[in-house]
């Protein structure tokens, strides 16, 4: 597939991989995935959002990469992850997808801090009974997302009643019509419904570049399945840390959701409020949000128990001592 078109200099251009890779999904879907930063680093793998790709992250690989090893994918249908056929669409298929990005992005026995952004959030929450979460994750952090009742609580469009909202919710997210080229008029409306009051025109652009190439097929099967999310059991079932990161002025998924994402969490590492930032929050805060990734894996990645296939055994201890004596005698020699 042909890259999509992205912001092309600065700091929201998309980042150089060291590698790429095609990771294949329970049901044979293909899927785009990239490393970044040195092999052997501390991992993070990141799941982007409705509408976006793996330039998404740009701004947050630019601040991980030097010492960390990154890996980003696009879901399906996305960036250079091809579109699959209707019945390919599901929070079941996330967790599939997440789950094959873990199983063969990272190294044997290797773990990973997950983050995700909005539906990369929901990705997470899809996943959390996967035994495969659980052996490959030891933390995650979920920004600007929710697990049920989006579009009521959705304020895009500022209804008075949760059933008109709904309603008005649905056709936004249900809509399958070009986005069209990328005008002004295009620009303050995208503004509007994603990113905060102070967004720059760079990251204004940025987004804009994404939204615009994602193929309206694909908006319109992902935003059927938001539409009827319901991931408050997921949520509940992520036995691992888990920090979350909003936005206070967020209409898509209002800091209401951040909140009841803590409230539920078995493990909530924290909950983060941005004030005046929209939706975007890695775009308009790759900072904080790379900061908070960094603690993540300083608190629970560096200190988590080595998976069993590389913990000692007898076996292995003896070898290594057998290894040590005869360097000793070596150097005795």
């Amino acid at each position: 597939m042909t890259r999509p078109a992205h912001a092309t200099r600065g700091r929201y251009a998309p980042p150089v991989p060291r590698r790429t890779l095609e990771v294949t999904s329970a049901d044979g879907s293909r899927l785009h995935a990239e490393v970044h930063g040195p092999q052997g680093a501390p991992a993070i793998v990141l799941a982007h959002g409705w509408t976006c790709s793996t330039a998404f992250w740009a701004p947050v690989v630019r601040e991980l990469s030097d010492a960390h090893k990154v890996v980003l994918y696009d879901q399906r249908g996305h960036g250079r992850s091809p579109a699959v056929p209707p019945a390919g669409y599901g929070t079941r298929h996330l967790a599939d997808d997440l789950v094959a990005v873990l199983e063969q992005a990272l190294e044997p026995g290797e773990r990973a801090v997950v983050g995700g952004h909005s539906m990369g959030g929901m990705t997470i929450m899809a996943a959390a009974e996967r035994p495969e979460l659980r052996a490959r994750a030891a933390a995650a952090l979920l920004c600007s997302t929710g697990c049920a009742d989006l579009p009521a609580e959705c304020r895009v469009f500022p209804l008075p009643t949760p059933g008109g909202r709904r309603l008005a919710h649905r056709l936004l997210l249900g809509s399958g019509a070009p986005l069209g080229p990328i005008t002004p008029v295009a620009k303050a409306a995208l503004r509007y419904v994603t990113l905060g009051a102070g967004a720059s025109a760079e990251q204004i652009e940025a987004c804009a570049r994404m939204v615009h190439a994602c193929p309206p097929r694909v908006r319109a099967r992902w935003g059927h399945v938001l539409y009827g999310l319901q991931l408050t059991r997921g949520v509940s079932r992520l036995e691992l840390p888990t920090a979350v990161l909003a936005g206070t002025a967020d209409r898509l998924t209002p800091f209401v959701h951040a909140r009841r994402l803590a409230s539920v969490l078995p493990q909530c590492a924290g909950l983060t409020a941005l004030p005046g930032l929209g939706h975007m929050t890695p775009v308009e805060d790759p900072d904080t949000v790379a900061g908070r990734l960094r603690e993540l894996v300083r608190d629970h990645l560096a200190t988590a128990p080595a998976p069993e296939s590389q913990r000692p055994t007898p076996q292995r201890q003896k070898s290594q001592q057998d290894q040590q004596d005869q360097k000793k005698k070596e150097e005795a020699a």
